[in-house]
């Protein structure tokens, strides 16, 4: 198979721990092509077409990849086109999701399917599953946000396009800066954002349990947030635990599995904080690597199944 990986420039990439290298890694040891490119080298000129590389992958973390050769292609030539830009969603990603959907419609198959990317936004899709979540607002009015928290006492407040923990703020009813968060964060109640009420068992790590092609994966990775932190992210610095899922992990995943696949999302990295959903990761899910290193259990296998079934699934 051509597998060609949308990804962010190829030499920022930090082959040690990017779940995209890994994939990558894994497709080229079955023997598959593997191609990259960039979003900003798709274009459309009577078919969506990009400035692919073809890539011999290696192990050796400093020099993973070699370009072997450079080719304007349509995204039809490859089997699979990889989605696999990381967020911010912002409008240059929502103009390649255009441009992947008229792909689609070309006869491109494009994982994770590009509609699917735009109806999941990562904060908001939890919606879509509120008897597994905590309480939850969604508004742009700054008295709605203030009667949140007069309600919960202890909240978590973010920006709908954040990632990596930026924008995220604890907010207790007493918070003598509690005016000025919900102000700057709803940019003075013109800026939609959400409120959750606080989950004391972030302690214990904000858990990530990946879904592929509708099958979950059974182990997870909890990022444990730092001393005085209430962030688990690993870009703020939270340390990354990888345990076995639990039953709860287990019911919300298998729960979840059957709508995500239905919906043509095949790579999903659901966030789980205790026994609640807080987040459904639809564009570039991570913690594959961290996963293996600590389990042994290689998720970006059942990638590539997924990607060898025509439609779609993970092998059983």
């Amino acid at each position: 198979m051509r597998i060609a990986f949308i990804v962010d420039p190829l030499h920022k990439l930090k082959a040690y721990k990017d779940s995209s290298v890994f994939m990558m890694r894994e497709a080229a040891r079955r023997g598959h092509e593997v191609w990259a490119f960039e979003a900003r080298e798709m274009y459309s000129a009577g078919a969506v077409g990009a400035n692919a590389h073809r890539l011999t992958i290696s192990a050796d973390n400093d020099a993973w990849y070699r370009v072997d050769a450079s080719i304007k292609e349509a995204l039809t030539y490859f089997d699979t086109v990889l989605m696999r830009k990381d967020p911010p969603f912002n409008q240059e990603y929502l103009y390649s999701t255009l441009l992947l959907s008229l792909a689609e419609q070309q006869g491109a198959r494009i994982v994770n399917r590009a509609g699917a990317l735009r109806d999941y936004n990562e904060k908001l899709a939890i919606l879509k599953f509120e008897r597994f979540t905590s309480p939850t607002l969604v508004t742009s009015e700054m008295a709605r946000v203030h009667a949140f928290i007069d309600e919960h006492q202890d909240v978590i407040v973010k920006k709908l396009d954040g990632m990596g923990g930026t924008s995220i703020f604890r907010v207790r009813a007493d918070d003598p800066n509690r005016n000025a968060i919900v102000e700057v964060q709803t940019i003075d109640g013109s800026e939609t954002i959400m409120a959750q009420r606080y989950l004391p068992e972030i302690v214990h790590g904000d858990k990530r349990v990946l879904v592929i092609g509708g099958k979950v994966v059974p182990f997870c990775l909890a990022r444990i947030p730092k001393q005085g932190e209430t962030r688990g992210n690993l870009a703020v610095g939270g340390r990354g635990v990888a345990q076995p899922i639990s039953a709860r992990d287990r019911e919300i995943a298998e729960a979840l599995g059957p709508q995500l696949k239905a919906d043509g999302l095949t790579i999903v990295g659901l966030d789980i904080i205790g026994d609640c959903l807080t987040e459904v990761n639809v564009t570039s899910p991570t913690c594959f690597v961290e996963i293996f290193d600590q389990m042994e259990f290689n998720a970006a296998a059942l990638v590539i199944d997924a990607l060898e079934q025509p439609d779609g699934r993970a092998v059983a």
